[in-house]
């Protein structure tokens, strides 16, 4: 194996040494999935930036510009961290005070269980999907830096994020998102400052980038560039890997900053992948993998240690994304789905089985980025499948008495209906048809007389 190979693995094995020493302090459900409502600010925010940085902004956004240039199509960074800014300026306290473990306990309280376990089926292969792009993510650095053939890379990866995701959980998760995310910023200004002073300053790099790209093709105001948008702002705004970290804060107010300073970090680093991915048109030309370009360039600009230090970070991009996807599978299947049924399971058990459905979900998104074209297309999907009627009936839930269960099932089935097949008939704008046909279906329900229930959300958060 090459030494670089060796530094990285180093790198990766501190995580888990980390991670095995906070995971002591696990005993039960809630230390596992929500780190026991105890986050400060600090470790708050890092999660949440952490958590949200990962393959995609790395990996995927520099990939896009490296191949198409920037334009208004470019949604990564730019909408997924106006998407953590909004999620915290209007959701983060409502939901912090409802006390949550997975997002289908406020459906429960609102809409009932059944339509809870419901929605839980419809999130999984959402946070799957994610957890495969990061798998993949994952396999393409190890690929580059040893020389591996990709899918020895791809398996590599999945063998060590199951096993650093399944022995620590959240608790543990926050704590190596601070370091984490430290390394990461490190060792993209790094490289961004290597590659600049290559070309004689940013705007020499970027020049260079744009001569050897040559002319892209503008943008106008469109439908698509609406769905383009809307995917990532709408589709992860409650998203269940957000809304854990949300619930995990000591306080709502500690939720709600953290989650806006969390967006707020995301756009300012997230600009630093795609001044990469612009210079890199040009110095780093024909690449056959876009998605390549980060780890080229620091391998061609940096020296052994600093590229250990920027392969380390990048990794731990990706391992701080990709252990949160895990957690909500695994969090939504046992939460909602399993432990209802087992009657007088106590706290380990439960923290017995969460690992183990951590590792079964592994194996699946490993699967997935074998066969998936790419990173950013496995976000894509993660960001639209379902979600439109989780979006509604959480804003109907949260601020509303209209509609009820059947309302909820409504949305729920329509929305993920209208985007399945829009995606197979290959619509225009197959996400904002399945929000409106979600919202109306809501609507309709409503409208024919279904009721909320008695002890609606807004009551029980209320109490908390």
């Amino acid at each position: 194996m090459s030494p670089l190979l060796y530094g990285v693995l180093a790198w990766v094995l501190l995580q888990f040494a980390i991670g095995a020493w906070v995971s002591r302090r696990v005993a039960t459900e809630a230390d596992y999935f929500v780190a026991g409502r105890r986050l400060g600010p600090i470790l708050a925010t890092a999660t949440v930036f952490a958590t949200w940085f990962g393959a995609e902004t790395c990996l995927g956004a520099a990939g896009q510009v490296y191949e198409q240039g920037l334009t208004l199509s470019q949604a990564e960074p730019f909408a997924y961290g106006a998407c953590l800014v909004l999620s915290g300026l209007i959701f983060a306290i409502p939901l912090w005070r409802a006390k949550l473990i997975t997002l289908a306990d406020l459906f429960a309280r609102r809409f009932g269980p059944r339509t809870a376990k419901f929605a839980a089926v419809l999130m999984i292969p959402t946070s799957l999907f994610w957890a495969a792009a990061q798998v993949r993510g994952f396999g393409n650095v190890l690929a580059e830096t040893g020389g591996l053939d990709q899918h020895i890379g791809i398996a590599i990866a999945a063998a060590v994020v199951i096993s650093y995701t399944a022995f620590g959980g959240m608790l543990a998760d926050v704590w190596t998102d601070l370091i984490q995310g430290i390394a990461l910023i490190g060792g993209l200004v790094a490289v961004a400052i290597a590659v600049a002073m290559r070309e004689g300053g940013a705007e020499g790099a970027l020049a260079a980038g744009a001569a050897a790209r040559g002319a892209v093709e503008s943008t106008s105001f469109s439908l698509s560039l609406c769905e383009e948008w809307a995917i990532p702002i709408l589709g992860s705004i409650v998203a269940q890997e957000l809304v854990a970290r949300m619930s995990a804060a000591r306080s709502g107010e500690v939720a709600r900053g953290a989650t806006i300073a969390g967006g707020l970090l995301y756009l300012a680093i997230g600009g630093i992948p795609v001044f990469l991915g612009l210079a890199g048109s040009g110095m780093v030309p024909g690449l056959a993998d876009p998605e390549g370009v980060l780890p080229a360039l620091a391998k061609q600009e940096l020296g052994t240690l600093l590229y250990v230090v920027f392969a380390g970070a990048l990794i731990s991009a990706i391992l701080s994304t990709v252990d949160s996807n895990l957690l909500v599978c695994s969090s939504l299947l046992s939460h909602n789905l399993v432990f209802p049924l087992l009657a007088g399971i106590d706290e380990k058990a439960k923290v017995r089985w969460a690992r183990s459905f951590v590792a079964a979900f592994g194996l699946l998104a490993w699967a997935l980025a074998l066969k998936a074209d790419g990173v950013f297309a496995l976000v894509e999907q993660a960001s639209a499948f379902g979600s439109s009627g989780i979006f509604v009936i959480v804003v109907f839930g949260l601020w509303t008495r209209f509609g009820g269960a059947a309302s909820a099932v409504a949305a729920l089935t329509a929305g993920t209906i209208a985007y399945v097949w829009g995606t197979w008939a290959e619509w225009e704008t197959p996400y904002l048809a399945s929000l409106a046909a979600a919202l109306g279906a809501y609507l309709l329900a409503g409208a024919l007389g279904s009721k909320a229930p008695a002890g609606d959300l807004r009551g029980a958060s209320a109490a908390q």
